[in-house]
C-alpha cells in the first residue's frame, strides 16, 4: 500500500523558477565568456611572452622572413659609441706660461735663501719650508743648500727647460701622475742622477693639466661612431625554430616573435567563436545536471554560492596566473571543489569542477596538461575530504592535492629532454603550495560563506552537535524530558534522512535543537512535568494554554540567534510544526464553546510557521509527530505501529504541510519503513512477567530492587498490604 497524496507546489513559485534559472545560466555564460576573452585583449595582457619569461614550447617561424633588427642594430650602435675615444681640448699655452713663471719665482726664492749670509743653516731650512708651490722637506732642503753655485745654476736652467718641454705637450687630467713619473728620464744626462732627481722633484710640483675633457666633442665623436654602424639584418626560414622550449626569452627573441606576430595574441573572430563554443559547452554541462537535480534548482542560495565561487576562481585564474609558466600549478582550483563539496555536496562539486578545469587552462600552451592537473587534484581532494567533519580531513585533503599534483606535473614533464632535477623540484614545490593553499582557502571560505549566505558546513554541524554545547546543556538542565525526546527524534530523523538521501547530519543536528525553546518554560510541556504534580495548563484557558505551547518555537529562535546557531538549523526550530494547530487546546476551546467552531479564532491555536521548506525539516516534522503518537498510544504490534505512522504522515500531507518540501510518494513510503523500523526498536514490546504470590516465609523480606516502583500500583495487594504501604516500606 502506498500513500495516495502528491504534494503540490505553488504555481507562482513554479513559474518563476525556470525564468530565474535561465537568467542565471545566461549570466554565467556572459561572465565566463568575458573572463576568457577580456584578459586576452586587455592592455595588461597583450604580450603573453615577455623578456625574462621561459618559452612554454618550441616556437617556429610561420613563414620565411627577413627584417632589420632594431635590437641588434642598437646593441652594435651602443658598442660603437662606447668604443669611441674620449675627446679633450687642445693644449692651453697660458697654463704653461703661468706654471713657468711660478717655477722661476720659486727658483729665485731658493737662490736668495742660499745667498743669505746672515742666516744659519737651520734658519735657511725653515725659510725653504715656507715655499707654497714646492713641498720642501728637510732632506731636499739640505741637498739644495749643499750644492755649489755653478751646479745650482745649471739645475735651475734644466728645470725651466724641462717644464717648458713638458708643458708644450698635451697634459690631461688623467695623465698628470704619469707625466710626473716620466720626468727623471727627461732630465739632461749632463746632470748626475742625484741632481736629476732634485730637478724632477722641483718640476713635478708645477706639472698641471693643460687639456681638459670636452663633453661636446666626446658626444660628437660617439654620435659619429654610432651613425657609421650599418643596420643588422636577421632572417628565418619557414619552420625554423625561433625560440626553443625552456629558453629564457631575450629582447632579440621577443623582437623576432613580434615581427612574426607570435608575441601578441591576435584575437580575431575565430578565437572569439572558439571561446564562445567552449564556454557554451562548459555551461551546458552543469545545466543538464541541475535540471535533473530539482532540490538544488529550487535552492537559490546554493546556486548563488556555486555561481559566485565558479566565477571568482575563473576570473582570478584568467587575470593573474594564465600568462605565467609555474604559477598555474600553484593556483588552487582544487579548493573550489572542496568548498562546494562542503557547502553543497560532492556530486555538485565534481560536476562543476570539470568545466572550471578546462576553462582555466584554455589557451595555454600546455592546456591539456594543466586541465588534467586541475581535475586530478580537485577530484582526489574532494574525495579525500569526504564530509569534512574534522579539521584534519581538510589538511589530509591538502596533502593529497599536493602529492597528486606533483605526480601529475612531473609525469608530463619527464618525457621531455629539457626536464632536469631543478625543473622537477620546481613543479613539486608549486604543487605543495597548491595543496597548502587549497586546504587553507577551503577552511576559511567555508566558514565565512556559511556565515554570510546562511548555509551550514559539516564542520559547523559537528561542532554544535557536541553534548557540551552551552545551548544543549541549557536544555538538559532545564528540560531533561525534552532533551531525551530530542535525542530520540534525532535518531529517528537521521535514519530516515539516510534512507531517502537527504542530509542526515543536518537533520540530526536540527532535531537536537528543534525544541530548544522549551527550556524557557519547561513545566508547560508534559515530558518535563514531575509525576503527581499539577499540570499548569489546567489553570489556563485554552487560548492561553495554546499560546504557551506555541511560543516555544519563537523562544527557541531567540535562543538560537543568541548562541549563533547557523540559520539552516534555525529553520528546524520554526518549521518543525509548520502551520499546524495545537489540537488539544483547540479541542478544549471547541468543547468550551459547546461545539460551535465558528466562535473560535483558529489563528490563536495555529503555529506561526512557515511550513517545512526542505526535505530535512519535513523529515523532522514527521519524525517528531510519529515519535509523540507512538509514545502516547503504545501500539501492540508492528502493523498497528505502521498504521499510526501512516496516519501521521497523511495528516501532515492532507493539511498541506509538505507542499514545499519536494518529497515524492516514494520518499514518503521510504519514511514509513524507516520510522517503523526505528520506532519498533525504541518501543519494542516488554515481557509480561507472571503475577506471584508472596510466600509466607518471605513475608518480612524487603522488596527486591529489580521490581520497578512504578509497577507496584498495578499489582494486587500482598497479604492485605496496599501498594502505597509497600512504597512507604
Amino acid at each position: 500500500m502506498t500513500l495516495q497524496f502528491m504534494p503540490e507546489t505553488a504555481p507562482t513559485q513554479t513559474s518563476k523558477r525556470p525564468i530565474s534559472f535561465a537568467l542565471l545560466l545566461l549570466s554565467a555564460y556572459l561572465v565566463a565568456l568575458a573572463a576568457i576573452v577580456i584578459p586576452a585583449i586587455a592592455p595588461f595582457s597583450e604580450t603573453s611572452l615577455q623578456v625574462g619569461l621561459v618559452a612554454p614550447e618550441d616556437i617556429r617561424a610561420p613563414q620565411t622572413i627577413s627584417y632589420q633588427s632594431e635590437v641588434l642594430t642598437e646593441q652594435q650602435r651602443e658598442a660603437a659609441e662606447r668604443a669611441a675615444p674620449t675627446m679633450y681640448t687642445a693644449p692651453d699655452t697660458s697654463v704653461a706660461r703661468n706654471q713657468l713663471e711660478r717655477l722661476r719665482s720659486s727658483l729665485a726664492y731658493i737662490t736668495s735663501v742660499r745667498a743669505d749670509t746672515f742666516s744659519t743653516p737651520e734658519q735657511k731650512l725653515v725659510d725653504l719650508a715656507a715655499l707654497e708651490d714646492i713641498r720642501m722637506n728637510q732632506e731636499l732642503g739640505t741637498r739644495l743648500l749643499q750644492l755649489n753655485d755653478s751646479r745650482w745654476q745649471a739645475m735651475q736652467q734644466e728645470a725651466v727647460v724641462l717644464l717648458e718641454q713638458v708643458m708644450r705637450g698635451t697634459v690631461r687630467e688623467d695623465r698628470v701622475e704619469e707625466v710626473r713619473r716620466n720626468l727623471p728620464a727627461m732630465v739632461s744626462l749632463a746632470l748626475t742622477e742625484e741632481q736629476a732627481g732634485i730637478v724632477a722633484e722641483l718640476v713635478s710640483a708645477f706639472i698641471a693639466p693643460n687639456s681638459v675633457y670636452s663633453e661636446s666633442l666626446t658626444e660628437a665623436a660617439q654620435q659619429q661612431a654610432g651613425e657609421a654602424v650599418s643596420p643588422v639584418t636577421r632572417s628565418y626560414k619557414a619552420g625554423e625554430i625561433v625560440v626553443q622550449r625552456g629558453r629564457v626569452l631575450t629582447a632579440t627573441d621577443l623582437e623576432a616573435l613580434q615581427k612574426m606576430g607570435l608575441a601578441q595574441p591576435q584575437y580575431g573572430w575565430r578565437d572569439l567563436v572558439a571561446a564562445a563554443i567552449l564556454v557554451f559547452l562548459a555551461i551546458l554541462f552543469p545545466s543538464l545536471y541541475l535540471r535533473r537535480n530539482r532540490p538544488l534548482i529550487s535552492d537559490s542560495r546554493a546556486l548563488l554560492v556555486i555561481f559566485i565561487l565558479f566565477m571568482a576562481f575563473l576570473i582570478t585564474a584568467r587575470t593573474t596566473v594564465a600568462a605565467f609558466d609555474i604559477l598555474p600549478y600553484v593556483f588552487p582550483v582544487a579548493a573550489y571543489a572542496m568548498i562546494v563539496a562542503g557547502l553543497i555536496n560532492a556530486e555538485t562539486a565534481l560536476v562543476t569542477l570539470l568545466p572550471l578545469g578546462f576553462l582555466v587552462s584554455f589557451g595555454a600552451a600546455n592546456a591539456l596538461e594543466l586541465t588534467l592537473f586541475h581535475l586530478i587534484t580537485g577530484i582526489l581532494g574532494l574525495l579525500t575530504m569526504g564530509h569534512g567533519r574534522r579539521v584534519m580531513s581538510f589538511f589530509l585533503a591538502g596533502a593529497v592535492v599536493a602529492a597528486s599534483g606533483a605526480a601529475t606535473a612531473i609525469a608530463f614533464q619527464l618525457p621531455l629532454a629539457s626536464t632536469d632535477l631543478i625543473s622537477a623540484m620546481t613543479l613539486a614545490g608549486a604543487a605543495l603550495l597548491n595543496g597548502i593553499a587549497s586546504a587553507t582557502i577551503t577552511i576559511l571560505l567555508q566558514y565565512y560563506l556559511a556565515q554570510l549566505l546562511g548555509t551550514t558546513t559539516a564542520l559547523q554541524l559537528m561542532e554544535i552537535s557536541r553534548p557540551d554545547h552551552p545551548l544543549l546543556q541549557l536544555l538538559l538542565r532545564n528540560a531533561p524530558g525534552t532533551y531525551q525526546h530530542s535525542l530520540q527524534v534525532a535518531n529517528l530523523a537521521e535514519q530516515a534522512a539516510e534512507r531517502i538521501g537527504a542530509d542526515a547530519l543536518l537533520t540530526r543536528v536540527g532535531a537536537l535543537y528543534h525544541d530548544i525553546g522549551k527550556a524557557v518554560n519547561p513545566v508547560y510541556f508534559i515530558e518535563n512535568q514531575a509525576p503527581n504534580n499539577a499540570n499548569p495548563h489546567e489553570k489556563l484557558d485554552p487560548a492561553t494554554s495554546a499560546r504557551e505551547i506555541i511560543r516555544h518555537t519563537i523562544d527557541g529562535l531567540e535562543l538560537a540567534r543568541k548562541h549563533r546557531i547557523p540559520k539552516r538549523v534555525q529553520d528546524f526550530i520554526l518549521e518543525h510544526h509548520g502551520m499546524m494547530i495545537a489540537r488539544y487546546q483547540y479541542a478544549n476551546a471547541v468543547k468550551a464553546a459547546n461545539g460551535d467552531e465558528s466562535q473560535i479564532d483558529v489563528k490563536k491555536f495555529r503555529y506561526p510557521g512557515p511550513r517545512p521548506r526542505s526535505r530535512e525539516t519535513a523529515i523532522l516534522m514527521l519524525a517528531d509527530g510519529c515519535e509523540a503518537r507512538v509514545r502516547a498510544e503504545r501500539p501492540k504490534d508492528e502493523e498497528e505501529l505502521r498504521t499510526i505512522i501512516r496516519n501521521v504522515i497523511e495528516n501532515r500531507a492532507s493539511t498541506r504541510q509538505l507542499d514545499e518540501t519536494h518529497l515524492t510518494l516514494q520518499d514518503l513510503d521510504a519514511l514509513v519503513d524507516s520510522f517503523t523500523t526505528t520506532l519498533r526498536g525504541m518501543y519494542h514490546p516488554r515481557i509480561e512477567y507472571p503475577k506471584m504470590e508472596t510466600p509466607e516465609n518471605q513475608e518480612n523480606e524487603p522488596i527486591t530492587p529489580t521490581r520497578p516502583a512504578a509497577d507496584l500500583s498495578t499489582q494486587p495487594t500482598f497479604k492485605g498490604v496496599s501498594p502505597d504501604e509497600l512504597k512507604a516500606k
